[in-house]
């Protein structure tokens, strides 16, 4: 971009910010609404008070997919004029939860920088299976005007309830890679149209290793954050989607990332996990599970925070989930009376993966030996699946030696796809294709009353691209 290029958009973003300030000491939910970790009696509610009603437009141009990073970006240039920058602000936020029933109330509560503006709540006493609205209300202070933002959710049935639920699951996208420069993502608004009871988001929600900028400290990885919630289609989608999300290496840091990794520049491995646990909150422990009535369980792992060195000689120590989850992951999946079992990993655990490239997953000889326990033990289990992030490409592969199924997602958008050939069907691939989309997961009972799987990949216009279906094995 030339001086005259950034002299005008200067101008422009000048006149853009002052807009919102026609309306004296108007607050904004510019980043949505989030609906986390929702159980059959709890909620948590997330949200994050904003200077302005839209993000700052995007002005650079990009480079060519995959990877469409902006050209000519000034990575020491002011924040708050980044494509995608949206100020926080300091204000009061007030929840109310209702149905015809009930109100559930939560009085206002401030929100200030030290946790970026962002807000979270955790809602108790909620009903099994039942429907709520949830409106939040923003201002100033108490003479200011008031902004809303409308969402809703249902809760999970009991673990003893008999219901048909259908989930959705993404992974992997690069704000930049968006393929709607209006609504961001395609994917997430023909998710929405499936009407999912729920949403795994398998990690690399953003990319703080990635141009647009490279996130060399606190400030800009907050930014990262600012920018994807921004997009309309998240907006839309997470105030009506109850949502889980886990981090992955991009997530926290960069590529192949450990506790042990060097600073990206100034930000730490511990920066970014607090950035993480402001901008994701949690009810608990990061590896947690969540029963969808007497069919369905979930597993969602922790893949970062507890792992070896990725260049540890592999053995009977080296571990991916550390000694505490593993044991919980052992024994809560032994324990459980679900029918349809499925472990998120932000990771391959089947794969195939490129062997010569990654060192960081269980289908990497890296982590040899606790990938073959798992994949041995995920196989003993009755009807138990996995359903995997972090690989830019849809599959769907049986282990040749323990015939457990592994589903990828394959990333949110068609720009962001690339890292494997296409013509390369492996033994173990039952699907293979390198693009984007998402993946819905369809548990039923059939005409005869037999519990039912149904795996769907779709394309990111909302194209079902191949199906799996599978009874339940008694």
């Amino acid at each position: 971009m030339n001086k005259k290029q950034y002299f005008f958009c200067g101008i422009f973003l000048f006149l853009f910010q002052l807009l919102p300030y026609t309306v004296v000491g108007q607050v904004y939910f510019t980043n949505g609404l989030k609906i986390q970790e929702v159980t059959d009696t709890s909620a948590v509610i997330w949200t994050r008070l904003c200077k302005l009603p839209n993000a700052i437009p995007i002005y650079h141009k990009q480079k060519k997919a995959p990877f469409k990073a902006p050209i000519d970006f000034d990575n020491n240039m002011p924040v708050n004029k980044m494509d995608g920058a949206v100020e926080g602000v300091f204000g009061e936020i007030k929840i109310n939860i209702f149905n015809v029933n009930d109100t559930i109330s939560v009085d206002w509560k401030h929100v200030s920088p030290y946790k970026d503006y962002t807000f979270m709540e955790v809602i108790n006493g909620l009903n099994p299976n039942t429907e709520y609205q949830v409106l939040l209300q923003g201002r100033k202070d108490k003479n200011g005007s008031i902004t809303e933002i409308l969402g809703s959710f249902k809760t999970a049935p009991s673990s003893e309830m008999i219901v048909p639920v259908g989930f959705t699951s993404s992974t992997c996208q690069y704000f930049w890679d968006y393929d709607d420069p209006i609504r961001g993502f395609k994917a997430y608004d023909n998710m929405l149209k499936l009407n999912p009871a729920f949403h795994c988001q398998t990690g690399d929600y953003i990319y703080y290793d990635k141009p647009g900028p490279m996130s060399y400290n606190v400030e800009l990885a907050r930014h990262k954050w600012h920018a994807i919630n921004s997009w309309p289609s998240l907006v839309d989608f997470y105030s009506n989607v109850p949502s889980y999300l886990q981090k992955d290496d991009h997530d926290i840091l960069r590529d192949d990332a450990t506790p042990n990794s060097k600073p990206f520049g100034e930000l730490t491995f511990d920066d970014a996990l607090q950035i993480w646990n402001e901008q994701v909150p949690l009810n608990d422990k990061p590896f947690r599970s969540v029963r969808w009535g007497k069919d369905l369980e979930v597993w969602l792992v922790e893949a970062r925070e507890f792992r070896s060195d990725n260049r540890d000689e592999d053995g009977d120590e080296k571990s991916i989930f550390g000694k505490e989850q593993k044991a919980w992951l052992k024994s809560s999946i032994e324990s459980s009376n679900a029918t349809f079992k499925i472990l998120m990993s932000p990771t391959p655990v089947v794969g195939p993966d490129r062997a010569k490239l990654k060192i960081d997953n269980h289908s990497n000889k890296s982590y040899e030996t606790e990938g073959k326990w798992l994949r041995k033990f995920l196989a003993s289990q009755k009807n138990t699946f996995v359903v995997n992030g972090d690989r830019h490409w849809q599959y769907v592969s049986k282990d040749l030696e323990t015939g457990l199924l592994e589903f990828s997602q394959g990333p949110t958008s068609d720009d962001h796809a690339q890292g494997w050939d296409p013509d390369d069907y492996r033994p173990e691939h039952k699907f293979l294709r390198v693009k984007g989309g998402f993946l819905y997961v369809y548990v039923f009972r059939n005409k005869h009353d037999v519990p039912t799987i149904k795996f769907i990949h779709y394309d990111v216009e909302g194209k079902a691209v191949h199906e799996e279906i599978i009874k339940s094995k008694d």
